[in-house]
């Protein structure tokens, strides 16, 4: 674990991040905040792209709890059986899709704790939902942002709540809005697990990583 990078490092750090994506996206397919509910809860041991696949002729038939639920679990299972744990996955898109309909009038609640009492929804998955719907301030911590947070020094932390905490603590709040969408997109295509990008990195220089690749 690299110690962690001082503030005005930081501020060097997500300035050259923003610089060079100033409004980065994330990559799951959605229309409305029930289809990137959708989309995250598939989205678990799975590749964005993947769910991509399975969910364009999906939300083409299903993208409200109502359509969702007159499908069935049967007829969900026959879109996303290409995706890994696709049985209980549509039990749990099912169910909270009924909740939704019961417990919500059918809409999407955009708070943290009423987001995880739906079924296959964790806290990741909620921040992620409360991050790109609404625009929160949520850092939604996978592998990618713990090994970023953690090899670079930006929010070191031994488990993924302790890197969340981390990232709110210490990047400047002009970013935090967009800082998980730049340290995923810098994990996944930069700062990868077994072959870092180092020449080519916008933030060697700052960078605590001591295996440093040449």
């Amino acid at each position: 674990m690299a110690r962690q990078l001082d503030y005005n490092t930081l501020r060097e750090v997500f300035g050259r991040f923003q610089a060079a994506e100033p409004e980065p996206k994330g990559e799951l397919a959605h229309v409305n905040a029930f289809t990137l509910l959708v989309a995250v809860v598939l989205s678990a041991q799975a590749t964005d792209a993947g769910v991509n696949r399975a969910t364009g002729p999906l939300f083409q038939v299903a993208d409200t709890p109502e359509k969702m639920l007159a499908l069935g679990e049967e007829g969900l299972t026959g879109y996303i059986k290409t995706i890994g744990l696709y049985r209980n996955k549509a039990k749990n898109v099912i169910k909270l899709s009924r909740i939704l309909i019961e417990n919500y009038g059918g809409e999407v609640p955009n708070s943290r704790a009423a987001l995880q009492s739906l079924p296959g929804v964790g806290r990741k998955t909620a921040n992620v939902v409360l991050n790109m719907w609404w625009g929160m301030p949520t850092q939604a911590v996978d592998t990618h942002i713990f090994r970023v947070a953690n090899r670079t020094g930006i929010a070191p932390g031994k488990d993924t709540l302790a890197v969340e905490r981390a990232i709110e603590d210490q990047v400047p709040a002009d970013y935090a809005r967009h800082a998980h969408h730049w340290l995923i997109l810098h994990g996944r295509y930069h700062c990868k697990a077994r072959k870092p990008m180092c020449p080519t990195c916008l933030i060697r220089d700052l960078c605590e990583y001591e295996d440093k690749t040449v």
